[in-house]
């Protein structure tokens, strides 16, 4: 009995474990375009190719005097409104409705034009959307862009973290699972890494029958390739 139990056992972690071959490429994890969304000359650059950046730095900047000295005025204009307003609120009861409502329509309006004002020449600054590194710049000082034509001028990733893209024949769709470990080597490198599959892609590649699976990791360079097994439960 014990060794028909044993027999028993032995085949359902064979039917249940399997190790999965399968290949990767390096990506960051996180990565983007950026570009102006305002149109003019490009006053000033400060970064380059291989710059580490913080969140919200300011990478490129426009030449905006006409929109600084509109974004002036609308304060001013916000400044009166708001002090007319505040004013008129206090002896809100003792003045004529109609006297109110149109200090108080001058006053949201020029609020409005503040913030749009503002928004104008907050576009005119292109700045880092998260904590990474440059690796491609395609803007100098005294090009023209346009807001109505968007054009690539940066491009930023990640500093460290990445992921691993691996990919695995759609035969074993039912098979590996978010939680397997993945034991992989990188070309080139002779040392064993391992990891965990944290998302698998819900569509296999119609071209070569694969599915698509991710790993986290750290510190590699974007775009090396590798190769593994997964080590499914």
């Amino acid at each position: 009995m014990k060794t028909i139990l044993l027999t028993l056992m032995v085949f359902l972690s064979t039917l249940h474990a399997k190790d999965i071959y399968a290949t990767f490429n390096v990506e960051a994890q996180k990565s983007a375009n950026l570009a102006f969304t305002a149109s003019g000359l490009v006053k000033n650059t400060s970064a380059e190719i291989g710059s580490s950046v913080k969140k919200g730095e300011v990478l490129a900047s426009l030449d905006n005097a006409d929109i600084q000295a509109l974004l002036t005025r609308a304060k001013t204009v916000y400044k009166y409104a708001k002090r007319s307003y505040e004013r008129q609120l206090k002896i809100k009861n003792l003045i004529d409705e109609g006297k109110f409502d149109t200090v108080a329509k001058a006053y949201e309006s020029a609020k409005s034009s503040l913030a749009y004002q503002q928004a104008m020449y907050n576009k005119t600054f292109l700045k880092a959307p998260f904590d990474g590194v440059i690796f491609y710049k395609d803007i100098e000082v005294g090009d023209a862009v346009s807001g109505l034509m968007l054009k690539t001028v940066y491009k930023i990733q990640s500093a460290t973290k990445r992921k691993l893209l691996i990919t695995f024949d759609e035969k074993y769709a039912n098979i590996v699972k978010v939680g397997d470990t993945f034991e992989y080597m990188v070309d080139g490198d002779t040392k064993t890494y391992t990891g965990t599959i944290r998302k698998i892609y819900p569509q296999a590649n119609t071209k070569n029958r694969k599915i698509t699976a991710e790993v986290q990791a750290k510190n590699f360079m974007v775009g090396l390739f590798g190769t593994g097994t997964i080590h499914t439960k």
